[in-house]
């Protein structure tokens, strides 16, 4: 059966695409290599609990162009963000706390009251946010090497004058640490926006980090940390359901081959594993760029040596690894005013994170990592037995292959890889950590599962080296760049061929953006 469009793999990017084309009367067909649907949107069921194994939060997918597009679908089959007015904290080892709220005269007074001024300086930079939002957005979100990008950015440029164009790229290219500083003197709220550079594949000294740490703030005060009601799988069965009620179809469990090219250079559609071909007039790619050119594509004239070599040379970022416990009473917190938030993250600000960066990179154990706190149970007790409470713990700074420990202690365990026992053995020095902050953690674990970066890498082939974000971040890998600079937009070397997920513009952070973009280009 000929397809309009095949998509290869069921992320979040590819779920928003095969929805849009879907609606739109396309014949769409999505084939997944796993037995389940939705890439890193996944949900278990534990002890009766339902645990996101991997994302648990989407304030970028409810921000984005996509979801005004959607939503009334997805709420028809089951769809209910929960929000709460306490999205975000942190913990400082010297007890100091800080929150992030959805209210903007409530930050004010709070955070003055940390250190004089600081309050207002925060509503300054959010203004600062809103002043530039058209330009951020529209380069954040849109396809960057089009004429109508050309004529906005030329526009923009003829509005503000050179000297002040000049000037506002240099302050969207300043750093956490060369920036937030400035703006602000309380440890404690510098804390509070420096970790969420992390969930961008950054690090407080990677260039645009200090403008992605206030979007993001903005975003959290603006829609909070939504999560969906019941677990993140709904939102799949969501998709999946759209896209079936207008004329969809899913492969599940059935790897692809390789991309079928005809011999003008155009994409005609896939061969599976079982050596079934499926034809159609275009093929999206989820991907990384290793597997589409190293693999899916290999061997095909049309993909010069610059774009093999490109892709080859690809470079993948720090590992992640979670930790889910399952709790037979309430976290009791050392600080109360954090039992209600929805993630705390424990550190000292922007030293500690870029410290534990740089250990990561050098393939060490991180003797004080970034410790992210999800606490889904307190938005939603609907994903728990009456008295077991859900603690979602993501370590965003974690090596790859480790070979030492900055902490000393593991050193013996790190050889390189992953193993069972270094997996455990750094989990219980975490949880030994947060026993500082929560008290009654291990008492009161009943249910406990760690998910290594190795882990992450055999459980989804997107995720290389534990790499959760499917590609480094830096500056030469992002924006024009992303994937390579030897290709375009979402763009390939293969008419009809396109390329989608969070190795492509704008990156990772499960907005479906690539997606939605894809899903305008096919006619």
């Amino acid at each position: 059966m000929n397809q309009d469009v095949i998509i290869i793999g069921s992320g979040i990017n590819s779920l928003v695409c095969a929805a849009l084309l879907a609606k739109k009367g396309k014949k769409v067909t999505v084939i997944e290599r796993y037995p389940v649907l939705g890439g890193c949107v996944q949900t278990e069921w534990i002890e009766g609990c339902h645990i996101d194994t991997y994302s648990t939060a989407y304030p970028l997918f409810v921000t984005s162009a996509a979801y005004p597009l959607l939503k009334d679908d997805l709420e028809e089959n089951g769809v209910e963000f929960l929000t709460n007015d306490v999205p975000t904290g942190v913990l400082l080892s010297d007890g100091q706390y800080c929150i992030l709220k959805t209210d903007r005269a409530a930050n004010i007074e709070a955070f003055n009251a940390l250190a004089d001024g600081d309050g207002d300086r925060f509503a300054a930079e959010m203004d600062w946010v809103n002043q530039h939002a058209d330009i951020l957005f529209t380069i954040l979100g849109g396809e960057l090497m089009t004429m109508k990008m050309g004529k906005f950015l030329a526009k923009y440029v003829w509005k503000q004058g050179i000297g002040q164009a000049s000037e506002n790229a240099q302050e969207f290219l300043k750093s956490v640490r060369a920036d937030l500083p400035d703006h602000f003197q309380s440890k404690a709220l510098l804390a509070n926006l420096a970790p969420w550079v992390l969930h961008s594949g950054l690090s407080p000294e990677s260039p645009l980090s200090a403008t992605m740490a206030k979007v993001t703030a903005m975003s959290i005060e603006m829609v909070g940390l939504p999560l969906v009601k019941g677990g993140s799988y709904r939102l799949v069965d969501a998709f999946k359901a759209i896209i079936e009620d207008n004329g969809g179809r899913f492969v599940q469990n059935m790897h692809v081959e390789r991309i079928l090219v005809d011999k003008y250079g155009k994409a005609e559609g896939v061969v599976l594993e079982d050596d079934s071909i499926h034809l159609s007039k275009y093929v999206v790619a989820n991907v990384t760029p290793t597997q589409l050119y190293g693999r899916l594509l290999v061997n095909e004239p049309k993909v010069s040596k610059k774009v093999e070599i490109q892709a080859r040379n690809y470079k993948y970022g720090k590992g992640n690894m979670q930790i889910h416990l399952i709790l037979n009473e309430a976290p009791n917190w050392v600080q109360p005013a954090l039992e209600k938030v929805t993630y705390v993250h424990l550190t000292d600000g922007i030293d500690d994170i870029s410290r534990a960066v740089n250990e990561a990179t050098r393939q060490e154990l991180p003797a004080k990592g970034t410790i992210c706190i999800a606490q889904p149970t307190a938005l939603d007790p609907s994903r728990a037995p009456e008295g077991k409470h859900i603690l979602w713990i993501q370590l965003p700074e974690c090596p790859n292959y480790p070979v030492a420990d900055a902490g000393g202690a593991l050193g013996d365990l790190c050889q390189g890889e992953w193993t069972d026992e270094l997996r455990e053995a750094y989990a219980d020095r975490i949880i030994d950590r947060i026993a500082e902050y929560i008290p009654n953690i291990k008492a009161a674990t009943v249910v406990r599962k760690v998910v290594s970066p190795r882990d992450l890498s055999q459980a989804n082939i997107n995720l290389m080296h534990g790499d959760p974000y499917s590609g480094q971040c830096s500056l030469d890998q992002y924006l024009l760049w992303r994937p390579m600079a030897g290709v375009k937009n979402h763009e390939t070397p293969i008419k009809n061929l396109y390329h989608i997920g969070a190795s492509t513009h704008p990156g990772p952070g499960l907005s479906g953006a690539s997606g939605f973009l894809v899903a305008q280009k096919i006619k």
